[in-house]
C-alpha cells in the first residue's frame, strides 16, 4: 500500500513541476537570483530531478543514472522544453524504482548512507518518505519563486 501511495505522490507532485516550469511567463524568468534568494526556479528543477534519478532511480531502479550534484546549482539556462524532458525522464526512473520495491524493502535498511550526521540506521521506507517532503519543499520554493518574478 505505502508503495503504490507514494508513487502517486510522486506523480502527482512531478506534475506539479511541470505544470510550474510551464507556468513562467517568460522562460528566462527560470533563471533569476536577486538578493537572498540565491537558487532559481529552474536550478530547484535540475537539483529534484538529479535527487531523484539518484536516489530511486540509480540506487533503488538500477538506472546507472550517475548524479553530479554541483551542476544541478552551477547550470544556468537550460531551456524549457529540455527541463521538461528532464522531468518526464524523472517521472519514469521514479516509477520504475518503485516498481522494483518489495514492502519487505521499505522496512529494510536504506541501501547508501546518505546523512553522515544520522546514527540510527535509515529505512528505505523513511527515506521514501523524506524524498517525498523534499519535493514538496522546493515544489513550494519554485511556485513562489515563479510568482514573485513573474511579477516583476
Amino acid at each position: 500500500m505505502l508503495i503504490n501511495t507514494l508513487k502517486d505522490l510522486f506523480n502527482r507532485d512531478l506534475n506539479k513541476l511541470k505544470t510550474e516550469i510551464e507556468s513562467y511567463s517568460d522562460e528566462a524568468t527560470l533563471w533569476l537570483v536577486d538578493g537572498e534568494i540565491p537558487n532559481s526556479g529552474g536550478n530547484l528543477a535540475l537539483h529534484l530531478v538529479g535527487n531523484l534519478k539518484a536516489f530511486i532511480g540509480a540506487t533503488l531502479g538500477d538506472s546507472g543514472y550517475d548524479r553530479q550534484r554541483d551542476l544541478e546549482f552551477s547550470t544556468k539556462g537550460t531551456p524549457r522544453a529540455e527541463l521538461l524532458q528532464m522531468v518526464d525522464e524523472t517521472m519514469a526512473d521514479v516509477a520504475a524504482g518503485l516498481d522494483k520495491l518489495t514492502p519487505d524493502q521499505l522496512e529494510a535498511e536504506y541501501p547508501i548512507k546518505v546523512f553522515a550526521d544520522r546514527t540510527e540506521p535509515m529505512t528505505t521506507g523513511w527515506f521514501l518518505m523524506h524524498l517525498a517532503t523534499h519535493l514538496g519543499y522546493h515544489l513550494g520554493q519554485i511556485n513562489y519563486h515563479r510568482r514573485l518574478f513573474d511579477a516583476k
